[in-house]
């Protein structure tokens, strides 16, 4: 098996160096859009692919080093055990190029355990809406972080969301209207437009994901399991990324 790529661009690198964290997260990126040099031989011909299992923080803290970088070398190695090994060319004030070099230690998954890493199937939901700025709605889940450690979104398919904070002091809510619905949803859900599919969610988890976001999407959608499950997708022409975030009782 092998794999090297190589990043140049700068705009890819700091892309590519994206950090972010939650309960359930799928993330794409695509090859012809991030590495100048591209090199990957798989498991087998007919399988095109290698499966690596990683510390997300191991990586990250791999990747935070480098991000000031003129080029970024990834390269699978074998060292004292598999390894994704990390070069950064670091700017220079002499002629000397300065490299730094991170071995992330990493797990080969078997052929036969490959289906349990398969991309997450989208849920039976029952309301698919469009997100308001992230901007926007990191800066109202901040403040909301502040006076409880629950938060109910709730939203319809007339392009309604709503972000509501209750407790013994206080009760507040933030209303988004004209969001616009994806037009699967009109395919999928059967419910009445004005009803609103909410879930419970700790306040913390969609902070972490609204604060990790370094891609600016052009759409952002939110899909709801009424008191189940929030679905949030975020498309880039580069980057796909997809967050799962459970509900709370």
């Amino acid at each position: 098996m092998k794999f090297r790529g190589k990043i140049i661009d700068v705009a890819c690198l700091n892309h590519f160096t994206l950090a972010n964290g939650g309960v359930s997260m799928w993330c794409e990126l695509a090859q012809v859009n991030f590495f100048d040099e591209y090199q990957m031989e798989g498991v087998t011909l007919d399988d095109n692919e290698i499966c690596l299992e990683v510390a997300p923080e191991n990586l990250a803290r791999a990747l935070k080093t480098v991000q000031n970088s003129k080029a970024l070398k990834v390269k699978l190695t074998k060292k004292h055990c598999p390894c994704l090994t990390v070069a950064a060319d670091l700017p220079s004030l002499s002629s000397v190029s300065r490299v730094v070099t991170h071995d992330v230690p990493v797990d080969i998954v078997p052929r036969k355990l490959w289906h349990e890493f398969k991309e997450p199937h989208m849920p039976d939901f029952d309301v698919s809406i469009y997100l308001p700025p992230l901007k926007t709605l990191k800066n109202v889940v901040d403040r909301m972080k502040n006076l409880s450690q629950f938060l109910v979104l709730e939203a319809n398919m007339s392009g309604e969301m709503n972000l509501k904070i209750e407790t013994d002091l206080v009760s507040v809510t933030t209303h988004f209207k004209d969001l616009g619905n994806p037009p699967w949803g009109d395919d999928v859900s059967q419910r009445d437009r004005e009803v609103m599919a909410q879930v419970r969610l700790d306040v913390r988890r969609l902070q972490q994901f609204l604060t990790g976001q370094q891609v600016h999407p052009t759409k952002a959608l939110c899909n709801l399991v009424h008191h189940r499950l929030v679905h949030l997708i975020l498309l880039h022409e580069d980057v796909s990324l997809q967050y799962f975030i459970p509900t709370v009782a």
